[in-house]
């Protein structure tokens, strides 16, 4: 499986009012592995960066005032992503910019492109509900060191979302079985098991795990998928 993990910085928070992409950050996993490939290119929007937008990614207009437009690196990027899974923090956000740019080109959508667009936001949002999810709060949950993040840039924040997504989905492919693997041996299996012995909860203890399912249930406003009702 060909993973791209994604991130754009943008002149803005709406492309329908006329923001755009001022930089655009991949990183290309095979399987869970890093290939050593990337994407990255800084984009000429042709308009004014917001001051609220510099703040937060730092990238000026005379820094932009140089580089190409999104239709002149718009082939390495398609070419790139492909095909492939992309991962990507707050996917309507990235993935709407990036559709309004390809639309600009007569290109088909990303979710068209790849195979599959899945938002880790919404996965970090199932997992942890009523807690900060953003990718500084992702990588202090996970020990990821992100202490060379002072501002916010598509390439790095890919990096930083890779080991995250990471984190978030490890164990998920531990079934997931290698062809070159030999096949097991029959007579490798057995059924013989000593009885298991079973221990039914204490009053407290299920006392205890009624109010943490009331909890759970309030913070992810009453989506608890584990309380009776």
């Amino acid at each position: 499986m060909r993973r791209i993990i994604l991130d754009t910085e943008t002149t803005g928070l709406d492309f329908r009012t006329g923001d755009r992409i001022v930089e655009i950050g991949c990183i290309e996993l095979y399987g869970r592995q890093r290939t050593g490939r990337d994407f990255h290119a800084y984009l000429n929007p042709g308009r004014e960066v917001g001051e609220g937008a510099m703040a937060i990614h730092g990238l000026t207009n005379e820094f932009l005032a140089d580089k190409p437009a999104f239709a002149a690196i718009a082939d390495e990027f398609i070419k790139f992503v492909q095909g492939a899974e992309v991962v990507i923090h707050n996917a309507p956000f990235d993935s709407g910019f990036l559709d309004h740019e390809l639309g600009l080109i007569g290109s088909i959508t990303l979710a068209e492109l790849c195979s599959r667009v899945i938002d880790t936001l919404q996965m970090a949002r199932s997992l942890r509900p009523g807690r900060k999810n953003n990718l500084d709060a992702l990588c202090a949950e996970f020990g990821i060191d992100n202490s060379s993040r002072q501002l916010h840039g598509a390439l790095r924040d890919a990096e930083l979302l890779a080991d995250v997504w990471l984190a978030m989905t490890r164990g998920q492919e531990s079934l997931v079985l290698d062809p070159d693997m030999p096949e097991p041996e029959r007579n490798a299996i057995t059924t013989d098991r000593l009885p298991l012995k079973v221990l039914g909860a204490d009053e407290a203890e299920l006392l205890e795990h009624e109010r943490v399912l009331h909890e759970i249930d309030k913070e992810s406003k009453g989506r608890c998928v584990w309380q009776i009702k």
